[in-house]
């Protein structure tokens, strides 16, 4: 139990497996979402969300797949982006509920139910990452933390794994609140693995 950033596949993102396996009619999938966001594309005159990868065979550390696990508390996180950042970016960097490899200008807010809300909040990579980056350089992530997400790598880390041993032997503005680092990194990495493969990362 708990809430994850997961990446999506081209079959579950257009709602192809919903189709096979007979999803009631009760559920909302993802290719409800899909639709419902390349109309709002066509709408704002940009290309349809079209052409995105399957999934693979899980081999750890390959980058190919993305699973996070939100556990520390985002207290400290929440007060470095009041700090550093204005409301509509923190909004854009952590307000999402689906993550996608397109420039937005705007978010997009679509009238369909996601894993926690009533309503979907699409945003752009890029844009997620030029914001995730200026916290980056401002905590100085170090080069240590894991660069995959494939199966739990960040919280991993940063729970279980070296994340205090690193912290002892680079001291720095990140080593100060472990729990606001993994949270920094936990959304540079997102943006940067929707823009390394081209699929959609959600919250599940």
């Amino acid at each position: 139990m708990g809430v994850y950033l997961v990446s999506i596949g081209a079959r579950e993102w257009f709602g192809e497996d919903d189709e096979e396996l007979g999803e009631d009619e009760d559920e909302i999938g993802y290719g409800e979402l899909a639709s419902a966001l390349n109309g709002e594309l066509l709408r704002r005159g940009l290309p349809p969300y079209a052409s995105l990868p399957e999934e693979t065979p899980f081999v750890r550390g390959s980058g190919m797949a993305f699973e996070e696990k939100l556990v520390p508390p985002m207290d400290g996180f929440t007060e470095l982006c009041r700090v550093h950042l204005s409301r509509e970016e923190t909004e854009t960097l952590c307000g999402w509920s689906a993550l996608v490899p397109i420039s937005l200008d705007d978010e997009i807010w679509l009238p369909v139910e996601s894993g926690y809300t009533d309503s979907t909040m699409v945003a752009g990579a890029p844009q997620v990452l030029a914001i995730a980056e200026r916290l980056a350089r401002i905590l100085d992530l170090p080069p240590e933390i894991p660069a995959t997400s494939d199966n739990l790598d960040l919280t991993t880390w940063f729970l279980d794994g070296p994340a205090k041993d690193t912290a002892a032997a680079r001291p720095g503005p990140w080593a100060e609140d472990l729990d606001v680092a993994f949270y920094v990194a936990l959304f540079l990495r997102a943006a940067q693995h929707v823009l390394r493969r081209g699929c959609p990362i959600v919250y599940s």
